[in-house]
């Protein structure tokens, strides 16, 4: 449908200019596809009186409503005083001191009463309530708010994760108290902390695998069942994680932050390189395969209710601080910026909240613990196979054979918009990115894909290898219809590795590792603008 102009009297009653009314609602997904950062408007904060039951993945449901109130207060920074600095968790048990406060946080939160919105059973429901269907999108009832697979995931986690903060410090009576953070990206850290195992603490969780306890290592690229890798090799291939995801691969605010997702736009759009990978690797790797629904972490209406998810998240947030820290820039649109939320405060008032005010972590008075980064040097090398995977569907019949179910590993030629070699400046000025359009399934299973180009015909890279591109991961949460979304990867460096920069096409392969089998639209290499 042709776009067309419309005025609209926003949430607080400003008049805005918008654009798009087609398919899908404003700022349609076409439109964006076209032009991802053209104006809309920013995501209103939820009307807690509109909050529904949300959905568990197996179909059921559960109240995450919080608390309603009419009286609703704008956020302020707050004013300077102590910084608070969260450790790295497997350092904790050497300080005894903050181990007792946080230990007495969350067993005072534990206790206070189900439906005291400061307590760690509403705390976990704020993240069912976000990102389970619990609140519909102000102005658009058909529509559900969701903070995942988006440019939202990193600035709500933040601020969940800060007022979340703020509650223990008011509970405890210490203004300094700080969350550590499950240091997963460095060796150290890449076991669940010795701090959440011992049963007779709050920081206990029972609904974690119990196949995944110390001394097991984690996968960051796990992939719903364990191989026989060798501890060497898995350290090796997260560190190489790491890198391709807060370096090589993150050249782009929409592959690092994830798509833009507006007023009127349907949910899931696609995530950002964190979100996908790591983050919800270690959501399901945690979570209990025993449960219905791999409760707690392997669930987002669950994973809240372990002491472990919020350590997840700080490092998560700690990953958008190096990636500022090494020269990375925060998106300047001002939907995204003007996005708001609401949060319950420490003193039980109800606060509204915009991206904005997330950009920097110091203005919320914390900072993480100086840390060794093990990957910032962790490079991935190329097989170079001369045994190379032949392509099943030619670029040419892309169009026809897709959309397609992905039931088995499939290879397709997927052609290159310029088989000239990129100079320097246009690398610079622009990342070459593979999309896979279209991914298709049902919301309420976990899914994963590997993704490799140019890999060898018999026996698939390893994670360590520059042939392997990136996953697509998901962390079951029901949604109204299938979801349907796409995955960026950038391969601007996996083609320099491979010296394929001449080559006119790549050759691409999905490689199905657990879930129902996902259609899958499309694939398309395009360039998109670098930040």
């Amino acid at each position: 449908m042709t776009k067309i102009k419309m005025l609209w009297e926003n949430w607080t009653g400003e008049t805005c200019v918008l654009i798009g009314l087609g398919a899908g609602g404003l700022y349609g997904t076409a439109g964006l596809e076209t032009n991802p950062f053209a104006f809309a408007a920013p995501v209103p904060p939820p009307d807690l009186a509109t909050c529904g039951p949300a959905d568990k993945p197996d179909g059921t449901t559960i109240d995450c409503c919080p608390p309603n109130t009419t009286t609703v207060i704008d956020f302020k920074l707050p004013d300077s005083g102590p910084m608070r600095t969260g450790l790295a968790a497997q350092n904790v048990v050497k300080d005894p001191v903050y181990l007792a406060k946080y230990k007495k946080a969350i067993e005072l939160m534990r206790a206070l009463p189900d439906d005291d919105p400061r307590s760690l059973a509403q705390q976990a429901m704020v993240h069912g309530s976000y990102c389970d269907g619990g609140y519909p999108m102000a102005g658009f009832s058909d529509l559900e708010i969701q903070v995942h697979f988006c440019w939202l995931f990193f600035p709500w986690h933040r601020l969940y994760l800060y007022f979340y903060e703020k509650i223990m410090c008011k509970l405890i009576d210490d203004p300094t108290f700080a969350l550590p953070f499950w240091n997963w990206d460095s060796p150290a850290g890449m076991y669940i902390p010795s701090i959440f195992t011992d049963t007779t603490s709050s920081l206990y969780d029972q609904y974690r695998n119990a196949a995944h306890q110390p001394p097991k290592l984690l996968d960051l690229n796990y992939g719903g069942t364990d191989d026989d890798t060798d501890d060497k090799t898995r350290i090796r291939e997260n560190l190489t994680t790491m890198y391709q995801q807060m370096i090589s691969k993150a050249t782009s605010h929409r592959l690092f932050f994830g798509e833009p997702y507006s007023a009127g736009d349907d949910p899931n759009p696609g995530a950002g390189n964190i979100e996908s990978i790591p983050h919800n690797n270690i959501h399901l790797w945690t979570g209990d395969p025993t449960q219905t629904n791999g409760e707690d972490m392997g669930a987002f209406y669950s994973a809240g209710r372990d002491p472990i998810f919020y350590a997840h998240h700080a490092n998560v947030d700690r990953m958008w601080s190096i990636y500022k820290a090494r020269g990375g820039t925060d998106i300047t649109k001002k939907d995204w910026l003007d996005t708001e939320f609401l949060f319950y405060d420490e003193n039980k008032n109800l606060v509204r909240v915009k991206v904005r005010d997330s950009l920097d972590e110091s203005k919320l008075g914390y900072k993480y613990q100086d840390v060794e980064i093990p990957w910032l040097n962790s490079k991935p090398t190329a097989r170079k196979s001369k045994n190379k995977r032949k392509a099943a569907v030619s670029s040419a019949d892309l169009t026809s054979k897709f959309p397609a179910t992905l039931s088995e590993t499939i290879s397709v030629e997927v052609a290159r918009p310029s088989a000239a070699k990129r100079t320097t400046a246009e690398k610079t000025k622009e990342e070459e990115v593979l999309v896979i359009s279209g991914i298709e399934f049902a919301g309420s299973e976990m899914l994963k894909f590997d993704v490799y180009v140019n890999d060898d015909a018999d026996v698939v890279s390893g994670k360590d290898k520059a042939e392997f591109a990136g996953s697509f991961v998901h962390v079951p949460h029901r949604a109204k219809k299938n979801i349907k979304t796409n995955l960026r990867l950038g391969i601007t460096n996996l083609l320099a590795d491979l010296g394929a920069e001449d080559d006119t096409s790549v050759v691409v392969t999905l490689v199905p590792k657990f879930g129902k089998a996902p259609i899958i639209g499309g694939f398309k290499i395009e360039l998109i603008a670098t930040t």
